[in-house]
């Protein structure tokens, strides 16, 4: 190892991994642009009760604890802890089982009301949450693997440290 590649590793000792975080972080904002384009799509829509069961209280409850271990795993990969890294690992994958439940049906159903046929989610709204969907568990994801890397690379300059002083 050069000494370019040995204080950039001696650095991570003092400075946080703002980049897992902040990949975090942003995967809580997609998040928000999913559940507010999928909670508002009831409104001014002649959609029946598709929405008004228990599947909405559900991701309702699902939204908040997602971003609760989100924003908790962001603080924990900023300071290099790699148990958050697999919990980023676990919501990013579900975020992906996502797509195929509310997402999935809505697209998939259609009601009828007054004689007329609507489908609970055009095709243009729901491509729009599955990217959503996908690009807050790509960011988990990321995350999550640069935090793993990182945690990674510290622990062995510390063994490495540990080994000089003693």
């Amino acid at each position: 190892m050069n000494e370019e590649q040995y204080i950039r590793r001696d650095r991570m000792r003092f400075t946080k991994n703002t980049l897992s975080s902040t990949l975090v972080i942003v995967a809580i904002l997609f998040n928000v642009f999913y559940f507010i384009n999928l909670y508002k799509s009831d409104v001014g829509h002649n959609v029946g009760n598709f929405y008004y069961q228990i599947r909405i209280g559900a991701s309702i409850i699902y939204n908040l604890v997602f971003m609760l271990a989100a924003f908790l795993s962001s603080e924990g990969v900023k300071n290099y802890k790699i148990g958050y890294c697999w919990v980023l690992i676990v919501i990013g994958v579900l975020q992906i089982v996502r797509i195929f439940i509310l997402p999935a049906q809505a697209a998939a159903t259609e009601v009828t009301i007054g004689g007329t046929v609507y489908r609970v989610m055009e095709n243009p709204q729901h491509i729009r949450v599955v990217i959503y969907l996908l690009v807050s568990a790509a960011c988990c994801l990321a995350g999550a693997v640069i935090g793993i890397i990182r945690c990674k690379e510290l622990s062995a300059h510390m063994a490495e440290l540990e080994k000089k002083t003693a």
